[in-house]
């Protein structure tokens, strides 16, 4: 067991790797023991116990502190083995008994949009999971497209946009002045764009560097999401996925 001494030191390390990922980039040990409330002694025996694992890296003209390799590597360890079904799962149920609709959450798969969660909207989880659709007619795939720089829309285009209704968008220009909007407004639509009696909002969900990852969806029959009821459902999935971001460590940001 460990004593009382070595539970303090592991304590003042984390707060001091904590302290050093919240700089801008480097901070010196003075600036590190204030903020701690350290010894400069202990802040600066601690720092050298870390840079002897390669948790911090010293610059060799400043002599000032930030965050070593290992860390790096370990953070992408951690964000490999996060779940982010069995995260995102019971918050997508509640969103869904809330609205009472089906919700999903939707990542990017190569050209496409791949469903990794769904709950009806009774807020029971279905094993729906595997399921492909196009980027440029959903909108889930209007949020992670929107994310996307501009040549991997033209790209796509190239490729072509497949008309799957009459409401299908299939020119880059109006994609482009689509997904500007999707920007701007932080969330998508899909009304018929991609099954005639089918009506979608989407929302992102962020990580770690404030990039998105996926994008949360509320789905129903044309009859039931109408436009005079998406502000109400954006607000919901919005909160939904804040909760979601949160839990996987990431940082709610623009699109």
């Amino acid at each position: 067991m460990l004593d009382g001494n070595a539970v303090r030191s592991v304590d003042r390390a984390a707060s001091l790797l904590i302290a050093l990922g919240e700089s801008q980039g480097e901070a010196g040990v003075t600036e590190l023991a204030r903020r701690l409330g350290l010894h400069k002694s202990t802040a600066s025996r601690l720092l050298a116990t870390l840079q002897k694992r390669g948790l911090v890296e010293q610059d060799d003209d400043s002599g000032k502190y930030r965050l070593g390799l290992a860390v790096v590597r370990l953070g992408g360890h951690a964000e490999r083995t996060l779940d982010l079904r069995s995260i995102a799962m019971p918050e997508l149920e509640s969103l869904a008994r809330t609205v009472k609709e089906a919700t999903t959450i939707e990542i990017l798969e190569g050209d496409t949009v791949l469903t990794i969660a769904y709950s009806d909207a009774t807020g029971m989880s279905r094993d729906r999971s595997g399921h492909n659709a196009p980027l440029h007619a959903t909108a889930p795939g209007k949020v992670l497209l929107a994310n996307q720089p501009e040549r991997e829309v033209i790209r796509l285009s190239k490729i072509g946009f497949t008309p799957y209704t009459s409401h299908t968008i299939v020119r880059v220009d109006l994609l482009l002045e689509e997904l500007a909007r999707v920007r701007r407004r932080g969330f998508a639509t899909a009304f018929g764009e991609f099954e005639p009696t089918v009506n979608a909002i989407a929302v992102p969900l962020f990580d770690q560097r404030t990039s998105v990852v996926a994008a949360l969806e509320v789905r129903a029959s044309g009859n039931r999401i109408l436009p005079s009821r998406v502000p109400e459902l954006v607000e919901r999935a919005r909160e939904a996925a804040a909760v979601i971001t949160a839990r996987i460590g990431g940082i709610a940001a623009t699109i």
